[in-house]
């Protein structure tokens, strides 16, 4: 929000300058977060009229004029602007003047005594976008009829105010307009608040426009009244233009600015229709579903049944706090007008105008809160400034009041803010604050009931007004002191990682960790994780981003998209994160949405070649061993198992589901084909997605002894069909290692696998394969004998031979 020093000083008007009023409001909560000049400096310009105008003897298109800019007698200067005549008053640079530079930065531009076309000419007149007051050089810039000759334009049009930009919480709502925050600025200095009188209008006319309010949780008041015979074609005062500039508005016509110059003075949007646009009455009441309306920005937009509309007897007329329609916006040939202020509820507001994709000032304010004490007070001003700009003849004012919030008093307990602030403020003192921010209230020793006023939405609990205590109090008054309860930082149990620790695991595994949207592109949840409903968000941030992940990989396949854009050829790249999906299972929590599963999970990518180029070894490519082996070091020392599985985002046949201790916690393998071509990636990715959880766990350690006796290692070969899974082997192995033959067994390894290309060939049969197993043994007490490793060798392979039919390969 932006406005100028003079405006708000017109409210309020502390005895400090510029630099220190903006220290002030920003210690209070109301950060300026610039001052700016309102103009460029310039010097030597004062107020002129043109007196006389005639043709240039020798260019077609200039003009010689006569020139009075208060001094002993009239200046010849030559224009050419469209726009001069005798009479009007314009800026007028003398001989001497230096105007603001062309471009930032540029030298002054110095007018000088010269001769155009060999007519002398003794100064410039000027357009505001040579004064740099606007992009505007049509023509010069017209001044009132009643600016005073010979006086310097920048007095006269204030040209040496300054800028504030404010950036406000939220919760002021109570700030969003001029007088707001001169009402704020007034609590926080102590200096005198004056708040504009209101002469209400006598009306001239006995008429008034039917109004129905069928909707009673939209609008809660309604007040309006008819105005005919306006100049629409009147021209909106100076002063006013000033002020919409200074705020950033620009001029439009008499009748919107009017409008616009009270919602920004006074915080209150209001709207004036046509009316002779309008058919019957009006009708204040919810939208029916399929209903349309083209909004005054040119955008037509369907409605829904829990958006507020005003409508008359044939159509939707305006979207209720946000916009207004097309069919009865006024022109400059608008005769006769109705002027509306109401009071709407903020839940009725809030989020409709970033339905349909844009953001009022209007809607902005309503959805946070308007004072719904005041309607009548501001229509009066709205009918004032227009007849006075406008003309016209009013009526009396309706004002309907069919349902007002409840505003329930607060408490303030003394010993509550002291314990809250951790500095003991008086009660007198705490009474002067609240004197000073115009909350009424009743004092109860040291306790202060507070009625909050009818602009005040954000004062609904005891700490909203220690926060406002505060405030005025000063935050620079409130001493830092340390915390009074100890605190420690505590370990986690040591058999659980904390996530920083599996970061770290990962990234000791040569990757690097990404951060991504939780939201991502419709088409990834359905290729990659098979989700064809996942959770829409109902107001996403882009197109591509409209749901809510169930998995991690469509985040890291689009960094390694981007990246392979910029020619990276190895990408390494993990994300730990939240995944979401609907489960009914799932309560409400601080953290946590009721139905909604939010489980935290790790994924990784890797892509291009195992390792960096090096002259010591061949360069190959990643493949689903490498990344199952950075996978089975972030888990050790837990063991993990692996199955073949499907996955619609990994490639059929190299693809496996991940388990620990008979759980289930994830995936790994080559991403799928089809996603390689559509995505377009050279090769395919290997990837993997676990539980956090199960990364998080480990084993707690053991002592064991070490063995003084030397470990013995034998091979067998195991021929078996060629569907048993070698993990169904080393399965059976390893549990068959937990018989009391077997007790002297230290580690089962796999380190071959042989499937003959031909029949016959390696002594195997169709359909067989060779699985070879290294089997280490070792006891802490003795050197084992032969007879204990045949013994051990022997109910190994005769469970295997039990279960899977396996038979040593001769």
């Amino acid at each position: 929000m932006q406005f100028s020093e003079s405006w708000l000083r017109s409210f309020v008007n502390p005895a400090l300058d510029t630099e220190a009023l903006a220290h002030a409001m920003t210690m209070g909560g109301a950060e300026v977060e610039s001052l700016r000049p309102s103009a460029p400096p310039c010097s030597g310009v004062v107020v002129a009229r043109v007196v006389d105008v005639s043709k240039h003897p020798d260019a077609d298109r200039l003009n010689v004029c006569q020139v009075d800019v208060g001094g002993e007698r009239l200046l010849n200067i030559v224009c050419g602007a469209p726009n001069v005549a005798p009479g009007v008053r314009v800026p007028c640079a003398l001989v001497g003047a230096e105007l603001p530079p062309a471009e930032a930065g540029g030298e002054p531009f110095r007018i000088r005594k010269g001769k155009l076309r060999g007519v002398e000419s003794e100064g410039m007149l000027c357009s505001a976008r040579e004064l740099k007051l606007s992009e505007d050089h049509g023509g010069l810039l017209l001044l009132p009829a009643d600016a005073p000759v010979g006086q310097d334009i920048r007095d006269y049009l204030g040209m040496d105010d300054t800028i504030f930009e404010v950036k406000l919480t939220p919760n002021k709502a109570d700030c969003l307009s001029v007088m707001g925050l001169a009402r704020d600025v007034a609590a926080i200095t102590g200096a005198a608040f004056e708040a504009p009188a209101v002469a209400p209008v006598a009306p001239s006319l006995d008429e008034r426009l039917p109004v129905r309010i069928a909707a009673p949780d939209l609008c809660g008041r309604f007040s309006g009244r008819i105005v005919r015979n306006v100049n629409a074609r009147a021209a909106t005062p100076a002063w006013m233009v000033s002020r919409l500039a200074s705020a950033g508005q620009r001029s439009v016509s008499a009748l919107v600015d009017i409008s616009n110059y009270v919602m920004l003075a006074l915080g209150r949007p209001s709207h004036v229709f046509d009316l002779d646009k309008i058919s019957g009455g009006l009708e204040v009441r919810w939208a029916r579903d399929g209903e349309s309306l083209q909004l005054l920005n040119g955008q037509t937009v369907t409605l829904a049944s829990d958006v507020g509309v005003i409508a008359d007897q044939h159509s939707v007329e305006s979207l209720a706090g946000i916009m207004g329609g097309d069919s009865t916006a006024v022109s400059l040939d608008t005769r006769n007008v109705y002027i509306e202020a109401a009071f709407w509820w903020p839940d009725a507001i809030r989020g409709r105008a970033r339905r349909y994709n844009f953001s009022t000032d209007a809607a902005y304010r309503f959805e946070r809160g308007v004072d719904y004490a005041t309607t009548v007070e501001h229509v009066e001003l709205l009918t004032r400034l227009l007849i006075d700009i406008c003309g016209g003849d009013a009526g009396p004012v309706d004002d309907q009041v069919v349902a007002l919030p409840a505003r329930q008093p607060v408490t303030l307990r003394v010993a509550r803010l002291v314990k809250v602030l951790g500095v003991t403020i008086a009660a007198d003192e705490i009474a002067d604050i609240l004197t000073r921010l115009n909350l009424p209230f009743d004092r109860q020793e040291d306790r202060f009931v507070v009625r909050p006023p009818s602009y005040r939405f954000d004062l609904e609990i005891e700490e909203d007004l220690i926060e406002e205590v505060a405030r005025i109090y000063g935050y620079d008054r409130i001493p830092v002191r340390p915390p009074v309860a100890p605190s420690s930082m505590r370990g986690l149990p040591e058999t659980q990682r904390g996530l920083h620790g599996v970061r770290r695991r990962i990234a000791a595994r040569d990757y690097v960790e990404t951060v991504n949207f939780s939201f991502v592109d419709a088409d990834y949840e359905r290729d990659l994780a098979g989700n064809a409903t996942p959770l829409r968000l109902l107001n996403p941030i882009a197109s591509q981003l409209s749901v809510m992940r169930s998995t991690l990989l469509g985040g890291l396949i689009d960094v390694l998209r981007y990246n392979l854009n910029r020619k990276a050829d190895r990408v390494r790249v993990f994300e730990a994160g939240r995944v979401f999906g609907a489960q009914s299972a799932a309560e409400a929590g601080p953290l946590a949405v009721r139905g909604i599963a939010q489980p935290l999970r790790v994924a990784a990518l890797a892509y291009g070649p195992a390792d960096e180029e090096q002259w010591a070894q061949a360069t190959r490519p990643v493949d689903f061993f490498d990344v199952k082996g950075d996978l089975e070091a972030l888990l050790a020392p837990r063991v993990a198992r692996f199955d073949k599985t499907s996955h619609p985002a990994l490639h059929p046949g190299r693809a496996a589901s991940v388990w620990l201790d008979g759980v289930e916690v994830g995936f790994i393998g080559e991403l799928h084909p089809r996603w390689q071509q559509k995505y377009e990636l050279p090769r395919a990715p290997i990837v993997f997605e676990i539980d956090l959880a199960a990364a998080s766990l480990r084993a707690l350690p053991a002592p064991s002894l070490v063995s003084r006796f030397p470990p013995v290692r034998r091979d067998i070969a195991l021929v078996v069909r060629d569907e048993v899974g070698a993990q169904a082997v080393l399965d059976s192995l390893l549990a068959g290692a937990a018989e009391p033959a077997c007790k002297a067994v230290r580690q089962i390894v796999l380190f071959d696998q042989y499937k003959p290309r031909e029949e016959g060939a390696g002594g195997l049969a169709a359909g067989d394969k060779s699985l070879a197993f290294r089997i280490t043994l070792q006891d802490t007490e003795s050197t084992l004998n032969d007879q204990d490793i045949d013994l051990a060798m022997d109910a190994l392979v005769g469970r295997v031979a039990r279960e899977h039919g396996a038979r040593l390969r001769s």
